[in-house]
């Protein structure tokens, strides 16, 4: 997998962050350089650490499934951009309005940087039944998601919630469709 792809994934799975951050934008009245280090760190270190665990996860179990390695990865980058695709329009569809929390304590951030990368985990598992350079891809998700959260910390505070339901679905859009190429790849060669 080369790098193109990996910020590919980056970009899709960042999108939970994002569209969390720009809720969070909304519960602060005025951005500081603490509110943006603090949701950055989190989501971009949790989605990094993440396919880390699941990678590992996965080359434990690797010799098992090496020869549905392909399937897995489909399967695994399929469900998770489905899910986010059908978050993204059963959230599209509520009328009620976002609740903001400018809860920045450990508590709340640890629960949303652990909700927001469970799809990395599954996504670490691929990386492993594909023989991806581990180190280079966690970097590049975590500084993508960093990056990301910061820019959704700020679109919240300036727009609201109007963007959140597209990034989900434009994530989940991403997913499904490197899960269906990787499957191509490994079937037609």
């Amino acid at each position: 997998m080369g790098v193109i792809e990996l910020i590919v994934i980056a970009i899709g799975l960042s999108m939970d962050a994002f569209a969390v951050s720009i809720a969070k934008g909304l519960s602060v009245p005025a951005i500081r350089l603490r509110h943006s280090l603090c949701v950055g760190g989190w989501f971009g270190g949790f989605q990094a650490i993440m396919p880390l665990i699941g990678f590992y996860l996965g080359i434990t179990f690797s010799r098992f499934v090496s020869s549905v390695d392909h399937w897995i990865a489909f399967v695994l980058l399929g469900l998770i951009g489905f899910n986010m695709i059908k978050e993204a329009m059963e959230s599209g569809k509520e009328s009620a309005e976002v609740v903001p929390n400018p809860d920045f304590s450990l508590r709340t951030m640890f629960l949303m940087a652990v909700a927001t990368s469970i799809d990395a985990l599954a996504v670490g598992v691929s990386f492993a039944v594909l023989s991806v350079d581990i180190w280079s891809a966690i970097t590049i998700i975590g500084i993508i998601t960093f990056i990301f959260s910061v820019i959704g910390l700020k679109i919240g505070n300036i727009f609201g919630c109007r963007y959140k339901s597209k990034a989900e679905f434009l994530g989940g859009a991403i997913l499904l469709a490197l899960g269906v190429k990787i499957l191509i790849e490994h079937t037609c060669i």
